[in-house]
């Protein structure tokens, strides 16, 4: 995994003037070295994609759908060397970046298969007023044009699927920007594609760096944006393009409610591991991996020493060892501003039950209890392995607290009671509402995105499909209805 890596443009392999280099946060080895488009190539990219546009549009389902399913496919096959890049390229332990790969097989399978059923258009008479005697009008989705897909470096792989799926599913070209700490699993996505029947200049991947992501953000010829990152830069690309379709994936301040019904020791004990595994997971790199701890004073006493036990259960180390539950965060100075934000916290009043250490870009698993309101990691998203814990009084302070956040991306609820169920649904501020488990279960195929500052829009292939289309009618007129 140290070789130079080339991008793809417009469907063909082809090699910059300039490269930058991967490297593991876990020990600081090389993953590899990518080289980076010129502006000159850039360009052509987003020239060809834009040509080709009407091309694309038009391809038949069959082959967007063979693509796909091929897609699938090869990437099933190399599951466990892409799983190991993903680990290697940003620290995922090997097991999550396994799951990793696994989703992203399922996202191109359910692109496939959305493929083939999307646009078969509905009818609709018109002859209900006179005026529209012997007219039918036929409704179709087309594509806005070409999508300009961000993607993060938390999920390197599947979230770059969650844009590329749904734009070749649509018959949208799609121009490819990974994360520069996570290009090589996006360029091995490209190699997968590069195997198709897509059309030239359908796709490309073009792993620039940040500082030049604003010239195709402004560039006209990319009417859609699709971005999962932070929120601050997410908002300043839809600030920037106000006349553009943007899609934003923000960030979130994933809350755990666990109500006084959640009351058995089975009960405590399976909310406790849950929230201990994915307030941990990806090194909490995940934006609904669970931040905050809500629960009821009758529970409070009894749940917080299994939270405590199982976070300390987690196994910390080599992300390449499938006993690793946590690895590195993607960085050391990623690391350094989650040991500021907890020690921010400490020093305003927080007591810390476990963890708080950092041993260069690994944070230890961590618990805070009593945090002061107005600190940074009570208001902000954390994305480390930092978990807080605060005891309500009943169901109505829970959910308002829930909702004292500027976020809104998903809230796990734990709860016996259906009408409870209905009530956090109906009350809860945010894009998705887990009951009996954590805000961080995710189906790939199911709408997801958030409310307040967590976003605009929704992923979940079919929902991103829609996304990237608009409805165009078609009227028929002078038909014998």
């Amino acid at each position: 995994m140290t070789s130079t890596h080339a991008f793809w443009l417009a469907g063909r392999q082809a090699t910059g003037e300039t490269t930058f280099d991967v490297t593991n946060s876990w020990d600081g080895r090389l993953v590899g070295t990518v080289s980076v488009p010129t502006d000159a190539q850039v360009e052509e990219a987003v020239a060809a994609a834009y040509a080709v546009r009407e091309e694309f549009a038009a391809t038949p389902a069959h082959v967007r759908a063979a693509a796909l399913d091929h897609v699938s496919r090869r990437l099933a096959e190399r599951t466990e060397e892409i799983a190991q890049v993903i680990s290697a390229e940003n620290g995922k332990p090997i097991k999550w970046a396994r799951g990793e790969v696994g989703r992203a097989v399922s996202v191109f399978r359910f692109a496939a298969e959305e493929a083939r059923r999307f646009n078969g258009g509905e009818a609709q008479r018109l002859d209900t007023d006179a005026g529209g005697t012997g007219r039918l009008a036929l409704t179709r989705r087309i594509p806005r044009g070409v999508v300009l897909g961000i993607a993060p470096f938390n999920f390197p792989l599947n979230l770059s699927a969650h844009k590329v799926a749904p734009a070749i599913a649509v018959g949208a070209p799609i121009i490819l920007k990974p994360a520069p700490a996570t290009p090589i699993s996006s360029l091995i996505l490209g190699e997968l594609l590069a195997e198709t029947e897509l059309p030239a200049g359908s796709w490309s991947v073009l792993p620039v760096p940040n500082d030049r992501m604003p010239a195709l953000v402004q560039d006209e010829r990319l009417p859609v944006i699709s971005f999962t990152g932070s929120g601050p830069v997410g908002y300043a690309i839809l600030d920037s393009v106000p006349r553009k379709h943007c899609t934003l994936e923000l960030g979130g301040n994933g809350a755990a409610v666990v109500l006084d019904d959640w009351s058995s020791e089975q009960d405590l004990e399976w909310a406790a591991s849950r929230i201990a595994t994915f307030s941990n997971y990806q090194g909490g790199q995940s934006c609904i991996s669970v931040q905050r701890v809500i629960a009821d004073a009758t529970l409070y006493e009894r749940l917080v020493p299994k939270i405590v036990a199982a976070v300390e259960a987690q196994v910390t180390g080599d992300p390449s060892d499938a006993s690793t539950d946590v690895g590195p965060l993607v960085s050391e100075d990623a690391a350094k501003r989650v040991e500021s934000w907890v020690d921010e916290a400490v020093a305003a009043g927080a007591t810390l039950l476990t963890g708080g250490k950092r041993d260069g870009a690994t944070y230890a698993p961590t618990v805070l209890a009593d945090v002061p309101p107005n600190v940074t990691i009570a208001c902000e998203e954390v994305f480390g392995p930092v978990l807080t814990v605060s005891r309500v009084e009943g169901e109505t302070e829970a959910f308002a607290a829930v909702n004292d956040s500027p976020y809104g991306l998903q809230a796990g609820v734990f709860t016996h009671d259906v009408q409870t169920a209905f009530r956090a649904h109906r009350a809860l501020e945010v894009g998705g509402v887990i009951i009996g488990d954590v805000p961080s279960y995710r189906a790939d195929q199911m709408p997801y995105g958030g409310a307040k500052q967590s976003g605009v829009g929704r992923e979940g292939v079919a929902y991103a499909m829609a996304d990237y289309t608009y409805e165009r009618v078609l009227v028929l007129t002078g038909l014998a209805l």
